[in-house]
């Protein structure tokens, strides 16, 4: 009886363990581990100095770690007493101010990406000025990108959106199996950012490689990753799926810098907490004693605001509001003089001093002391 072939799992585009990096003794990553399979997007998140570029620049092999290991489609390219170079990498790079060369036409651009065998193309090309069609990759990434009519001009003919774009396209051009996006929007007007996301979510999807993007940016990692890591200090503390991140973050510093969070002192009590607020239940119970100090984190909209009686001495008074259209931003100060932030829709529009009773919608997040 011939038994059945083995079942064979790929590895991950992109695998990081324990990578380490100092500087002149002072570390700047610590022990990062991730991986990314492909199709998957997955952002680093940190504040400034958090040691989020200089993961990505030793995954594209920029920078030597001190420690640690990382493979490319299973290939090891940092390990012990192996270091590729950025050009034996699989990985493609999309750098924070594009690099386009200014004296190359948008094909052109597209095609220096491409392999030796396509370069050669444009050289030949760029020596007859440019009397042969691009190579069939150049014009499947413009389609990709949405600039099938870009080809022939050049990066001061572009806007920021467009130029970002075709910096991708050039990433993507050789087949990477991983490309590394290194802050993408920061060079872009914030009015075009939302707008331009969507459409880098869907190159990368439709291009179907591992991706990587850093961002000190909450929104855009929200919104763009499948899957988010933050770092903080050099160590990634959390990786999961953006709501996993916003609604059950596993530090207090993560739940701040994510999102709004209003943090509160409680204490435990039967699986949940007693709060100024009144008795919350706690997503996630902590194993604790009774009576034990912890701080609760509710986000501004799971509270809700409720008329109260003027002389009612357990009413909260609103300081003031935002009116943002589709919805509101209210501070109230509680009686203990603590302050809370909701976010409302806009039927009511409470005005300062207005006295109010604060309800809590939702399940909190609770942290021991």
């Amino acid at each position: 009886m011939t038994s059945a072939p083995e079942s064979k799992i790929s590895p991950p585009a992109l695998l990081v363990r324990d990578l380490s990096k100092a500087f002149e003794g002072t570390v700047a990553v610590r022990e990062a581990t991730f991986e990314v399979t492909r199709g998957e997007i997955v952002a680093l998140l940190g504040p400034s100095g958090c040691g989020k570029s200089t993961t990505l620049r030793m995954i594209a092999g920029f920078e030597r770690p001190d420690d640690g290991l990382i493979r490319v489609n299973g290939e090891t390219a940092v390990g012990p007493g192996v270091w590729q170079p950025p050009e034996r990498r699989r990985v493609g790079i999309v750098p924070q101010d594009f690099a386009l060369f200014p004296h190359l036409s948008v094909a052109e651009n597209i095609a220096f990406g491409l392999a030796d065998g396509h370069r050669a193309w444009w050289t030949r090309v760029w020596r007859r000025f440019r009397h042969e069609p691009p190579p069939a990759r150049v014009a499947e990434m413009l389609d990709l990108v949405g600039l099938r009519d870009f080809g022939e001009r050049y990066p001061h003919e572009l806007s920021g959106g467009e130029a970002q774009r075709v910096a991708l396209a050039r990433a993507l051009a050789p087949e990477p199996a991983a490309v590394l996006l290194d802050e993408p929007f920061s060079n872009l007007d914030q009015n075009l950012r939302a707008s331009l996301r969507l459409a880098m979510r869907r190159i990368l999807k439709a291009a179907d490689t591992a991706a990587v993007f850093v961002t000190h940016d909450r929104e855009e990692a929200l919104s763009l990753a499948d899957r988010v890591a933050v770092m903080r200090e050099g160590r990634i503390e959390q990786i999961g799926a953006p709501d996993d991140i916003y609604y059950r973050p596993e530090t207090r510093f993560i739940g701040s810098f994510v999102g709004d969070a209003n943090v509160l002192p409680a204490t435990s009590l039967r699986g949940g907490a007693e709060t100024e607020l009144g008795f919350v239940i706690l997503l996630d119970p902590i194993d604790s004693e009774d009576g034990r100090p912890l701080d609760i984190l509710l986000r501004p909209e799971q509270l809700a605001l409720k008329p109260a009686a003027a002389d009612d001495a357990e009413a909260g008074r609103v300081i003031n509001s935002e009116y943002y259209g589709h919805d509101q931003v209210v501070r109230v100060r509680l009686p203990s003089g603590l302050q809370v932030e909701t976010r409302l829709r806009t039927e009511t529009v409470w005005q300062p001093d207005d006295p109010v009773q604060v309800v809590v919608l939702d399940d909190a997040i609770g942290f021991a002391r």
